[in-house]
């Protein structure tokens, strides 16, 4: 099995709009697999929407803050890898 990857960090998350604000060390992209853990939290799913500044983007660079579609709720701290 390959060794998670990590992504970035989640700082915040938006419980009304299941929205997390993820400060990413790694590229993303629209379509790529992602994992969200932390002490309570086991997510697994495709990133399916991004947006920075409330525009939506399809790719995102390491150091930029994004807001990144969730199913479920997570919190801040929660370490994002692929």
């Amino acid at each position: 099995m390959e060794a998670k990857q990590e992504v970035g960090k989640v700082t915040h998350f938006y419980p009304k709009i299941h929205v997390a604000v993820v400060e990413l060390e790694l590229p993303i992209t629209v379509g790529d697999r992602i994992h969200i853990d932390g002490r309570t939290t086991h997510l697994e799913e495709v990133v399916e929407s991004m947006q920075i500044g409330h525009k939506e983007i399809t790719h995102a660079n390491a150091g930029q803050s994004i807001g990144l579609k969730v199913c479920d709720r997570v919190r801040e701290a929660d370490v994002v890898s692929r």
